[in-house]
């Protein structure tokens, strides 16, 4: 196994679930121009419409395809250890669907560097300024625990780094060895929620996750949809199966004392919103409701 003494290479970890074949193939290209990656997928039906063309890709370093659909956090944990093991000391974090500029590393290398000599706090994250491909629409970075002032806030020092409380995890840059002190993504989660939980466990245990702008991903959240409070960017589009881990991964977190309440008295009556959304206005509201109540239902059972 190739083993890496520099502590500041970068490894990119990517997780694959019956991704669009070409959408997927752009970003292992874009990636391998920059950085060496890993590409772990969980049980895709089309791996074979794939596999070859990502280990072919430039500063491949294996493709792990598991037997069974693990879960967004547990394949990212596998990812994780692994580059661990391989002796890198950054881990960039990718969903399937993500784009990624020139120098996208680089430059999110460079931000870290930036926030860590400018934080109180040790640097749990970075991650870029998200925009959707298609709209060009950006996403702030928030502070729940601020009423006023709580998007977009700058670092002290910096007009291009700012205070975050939860980052996207997809082209989140992590050090490796903040994993020691905070732990792993939480496997039970499987897929939705997995960044807000790690990050707010991380600023409980002390450490800051920092936004910058010297750095763009192109990604899209939830799926694409005609409805208007979609495509206005209101509302997010998922499956029914989505909207039962959602739903159960949400209350869970609403029971963990270091969730800030700020987000607690915000996200409720945003899921308040969108069910009644759901359950009025989607021909699929049977199936929509099945899960949302079995989400709640099982919530307590989530550790």
């Amino acid at each position: 196994m190739p083993r890496h003494s520099n502590k500041l290479s970068i490894c990119a970890i990517i997780v694959s679930y019956n991704p669009d074949t070409a959408v997927l193939t752009s970003l292992l290209q874009q990636i391998g121009t920059q950085c060496e990656f890993l590409l772990i997928d969980n049980a895709s039906a089309n791996i074979d419409n794939f596999r070859a063309v990502a280990e072919a890709t430039p500063r491949c370093l294996g493709v792990r395809v598991l037997e069974r659909n693990i879960g967004l956090a547990s394949a990212l944990n596998l990812g994780l250890e692994e580059a661990a093991k391989r002796g890198y000391g950054f881990a960039v974090l990718f969903d399937q669907d993500s784009q990624v500029p020139v120098s996208f590393f680089a430059s999110l290398y460079a931000s870290y560097v930036e926030a860590s000599r400018l934080s109180p706090l040790p640097v749990a994250a970075v991650g870029p300024r998200i925009t959707h491909p298609a709209s060009g629409d950006s996403m702030p970075f928030k502070l729940f625990t601020r009423w006023i002032g709580r998007t977009d806030r700058p670092l002290p020092g910096s007009n291009r780094l700012f205070q975050a409380e939860f980052l996207i995890s997809s082209g989140c840059l992590i050090p490796l060895e903040a994993l020691s002190q905070i732990g792993p993504m939480r496997d039970a989660y499987f897929i939705d929620n997995v960044d807000l939980e790690w990050c707010f466990r991380a600023r409980a245990r002390g450490y800051a996750v920092v936004g910058t702008d010297n750095a763009t991903l192109f990604h899209r959240i939830g799926e694409a949809s005609d409805e208007p409070l979609v495509r206005a960017g209101l509302m997010v589009q998922h499956s029914p199966l989505r909207s039962y881990y959602s739903t159960r991964n949400r209350f869970a977190l609403y029971r963990e004392p270091y969730a800030p309440w700020g987000w607690r008295l915000r996200d409720f009556p945003r899921f308040l919103l969108k069910a009644a959304w759901l359950l009025l206005l989607s021909p699929q509201r049977g199936e929509y409701w099945a899960n949302i109540r079995k989400g709640i239902a099982d919530a307590g059972s989530v550790r």
